[in-house]
């Protein structure tokens, strides 16, 4: 199946990394096994909701996905997460977990940078008043580009003198040098694309050097920034100050302890909680037929907060909407592989759109279903309504995204 996607969860100390990280894994019921082979201790599978196909062709009530979970419509595709630890300032030079932190970083896809946006933890995660929470995006960006840097500085005379030498072009210069961090030629080649008038390599310049390693890190860190703890009173100021500061980064307000404590309470039926949404119902909203248990004043007296300050002025906890956002970042597209075209099964049995994974868009559908099959030569393709469907035809959401693949084993 290739290489999967890969999220970044990073944050300082008492920021609510834990807790996003604990939202954005709990399905919130019990899910098809997971795809990933193997998951770290630092690795966890999160959901990224989708509009499935099943809602498309009216067979919702047939579709039982073999990984993560279809609900009247809505699929939560699984989704590798990475929980990367060690976030303290200076990390670049090996202080806490540094190494380690940069290392794992370099595994990540897309990063979401939880950002405790109330201003009451300081820089090392300790509480506070008034701390401004500008200071944590701009120092984890400074310590990733620090890190870059000095690990192509200390060698950069002998880089030159190779690329000489060898003759190399930028392109393969650079693909040697950053290919450490995971950064294949694609992303060396979007750097220097976003580069206007590059100069040749040898004549680069300390500042040139670090235009290129800041476009590098645009490219290779695309980053989602979590402004987390929203519903704070201090929580206002600082978004208003960080989006202004940041116009064009993809920004989710949340508050993941609250979408934790509902999704708690739901669990226990004590409510009925649409997740992503500003809908929760109780036995006083739906009276005792609804099988809900009753609350006790306290509890009620929260979810009424949670209402007010939460669900009714920000439309949802945001938590949701956060890989929403890092696949929109990463521009990819969930695509349904069946074996039969006209009933969208898998083969066997009734439930259909069995599978689902996600693409880059624009993906020719031969890549896919090479992704997909392996080494295998493709006969034919059809996708909805049995229409025959070109190798170099290219997928989108709602186009060529359901597909059958008729094949010949090469063994």
């Amino acid at each position: 199946m290739g290489r999967e996607t890969v999220i970044g969860l990073v944050g300082k100390p008492s920021s609510g990394k834990s807790t996003t990280l604990n939202s954005l894994t709990d399905a919130n019921a019990k899910v098809g096994a997971f795809p990933f082979t193997t998951i770290d201790p630092n690795k966890a599978t999160g959901y990224l909701e989708v509009d499935c196909a099943c809602s498309r062709v009216g067979q919702s009530h047939l579709c039982k996905p073999n990984y993560g979970y279809c609900r009247d419509g809505k699929r939560g595709v699984p989704i590798m997460l990475l929980d990367v630890a060690g976030l303290v300032p200076n990390a670049h030079l090996g202080r806490g977990l540094g190494n380690k932190f940069l290392g794992d970083l370099t595994e990540a896809d897309c990063l979401i940078h939880i950002v405790d946006v109330s201003g009451t933890t300081d820089a090392e995660g300790k509480a506070t008043r008034g701390y401004d929470p500008l200071q944590d995006i701009e120092w984890l960006q400074d310590e990733i580009f620090r890190w870059i840097l000095g690990n192509l500085m200390e060698k950069w005379p002998s880089i030159v003198r190779r690329h000489i030498a060898t003759k190399s072009t930028t392109a393969e210069t650079l693909q040697a040098q950053l290919g450490g961090y995971s950064a294949n030629s694609r992303i060396i080649y979007r750097t220097l694309d976003l580069i206007p008038h590059i100069a040749p390599l040898n004549e680069w310049d300390n500042d040139m050097i670090e235009t290129v390693i800041k476009t590098f890190m645009q490219v290779k860190f695309p980053t989602v920034l979590s402004l987390n703890k929203m519903d704070h009173p201090d929580s206002d100021k600082n978004v208003s100050k960080i989006i202004l500061k940041y116009p064009n980064s993809k920004i989710v307000l949340t508050s993941a302890i609250t979408e934790v404590f509902l999704r708690k309470l739901a669990n226990q039926n004590y409510i009925k909680y649409d997740s992503g949404t500003e809908f929760i119902d109780t036995i006083d909203d739906l009276g005792p037929d609804s099988g809900l248990k009753p609350l006790d004043e306290k509890v009620r007296n929260r979810i009424e907060n949670i209402r007010d300050l939460v669900l009714y002025r920000f439309g949802s906890t945001g938590v949701i909407d956060l890989l929403k956002k890092a696949v929109e970042l990463l521009d990819l597209v969930p695509v349904y592989p069946v074996k039969n075209i006209h009933n969208y099964t898998g083969g066997n049995g009734s439930n259909v759109f069995r599978d689902c994974l996600l693409v880059k868009r624009g993906s020719s559908v031969v890549s896919v279903g090479k992704k997909i099959l392996g080494d295998v030569t493709i006969v034919s393709i059809e996708g909805l309504g049995g229409m025959k469907i070109g190798e170099e035809d290219t997928i989108d959401i709602g186009k060529n995204d359901v597909l059958s693949f008729k094949v010949i084993s090469s063994h």
